[in-house]
């Protein structure tokens, strides 16, 4: 009985020793920052109409939609290959994955819908119709 020698304290130290990083406050603000930024370009690109090429546009507000996915994943959620045993890393592998399809998927459905729903006709056409 009186060998332990360890109190309650070295036990709470050794349960967080895992290798999550719990973050601090520089990440937190490094992570807000970047947030903050990844959200305000794309408002500014759409609002202020500033590239001619709306295909470029789009797609530039999707990668920094992506990267904006990563920066929460990192600095907020705090997933590396560290945390629990690889585990996050998993969950990043399948969320990469997710947002991919997520993604591909909604270019796919709204280019089909814009090309199969939008009228062909001209106005002449219309004004014929009985």
């Amino acid at each position: 009985m009186g060998s332990e020698t360890h109190t309650h304290h070295d036990d709470h130290e050794h349960d967080h020793h895992d290798g999550a990083d719990h973050g601090s406050f520089k990440s937190y603000m490094i992570g807000f920052i970047l947030s903050v930024l990844l959200t305000a370009v794309p408002f500014w690109l759409v609002m202020g109409d500033v590239l001619d090429n709306k295909t470029f546009t789009v797609l530039l507000i999707m990668g920094l939609g992506v990267i904006q996915i990563f920066v929460h994943m990192i600095y907020f959620l705090h997933m590396n290959t560290k945390s629990e045993g690889g585990w996050t890393f998993m969950a990043l592998i399948f969320t990469v994955v997710v947002v991919m399809i997520t993604l591909i998927g909604s270019l796919w459905v709204m280019y089909n819908m814009n090309k199969n729903m939008m009228p062909t006709m001209t106005i002449e056409q219309m004004r014929n119709l009985p």
